[in-house]
């Protein structure tokens, strides 16, 4: 598995390759199989012009996530767009440190590549399950 980073915007992301094996566990936790990952760290401007082009949404997100994966690939390939404002924002919201979210929304991007959904409230209510499963196994070490 190849995990990239890019930033666009200045953020502190600590133990990188840590964070790799990390999400090499997810991926085989959820046996979900994935090539290649792109994280792009950006700001809420730039991750709204994707949300209007690509989605036709006209808000502000943390994350989008899209699966380039080919049809009839036996591995997933993504690029993960998060905005660094929305994770500060969000860790001041829900009363919780800037480092903590940003590997939320880190989670969170893998497991939506690995199929989870968050539309609906039960569906949400797994993600968070999940995330919160996998930010204790992170940062328990």
């Amino acid at each position: 598995m190849t995990i990239n980073f890019h930033f666009l915007e200045k953020t502190t992301l600590t133990n990188r390759s840590g964070l790799r094996n990390h999400i090499q566990l997810i991926s085989t936790k959820e046996k979900c199989s994935i090539e290649l990952v792109d994280f792009i760290f950006c700001s809420d401007e730039y991750l709204l012009t994707i949300n209007k082009n690509f989605l036709k949404h006209d808000y502000y997100t943390d994350i989008i996530t899209f699966d380039l994966t080919q049809k009839g690939a036996n591995s997933k390939v993504s690029e993960i767009y998060i905005s660094i404002d929305r994770v500060k924002e969000n860790a001041l919201q829900f009363s919780t440190n800037f480092k903590r979210e940003l590997h939320r929304v880190i989670f969170h991007g893998i497991l939506h590549l690995c199929g989870y959904k968050d539309k609906k409230a039960a569906e949400q209510s797994i993600m968070r399950k999940k995330e919160e499963e996998y930010l204790h196994l992170y940062f328990k070490k």
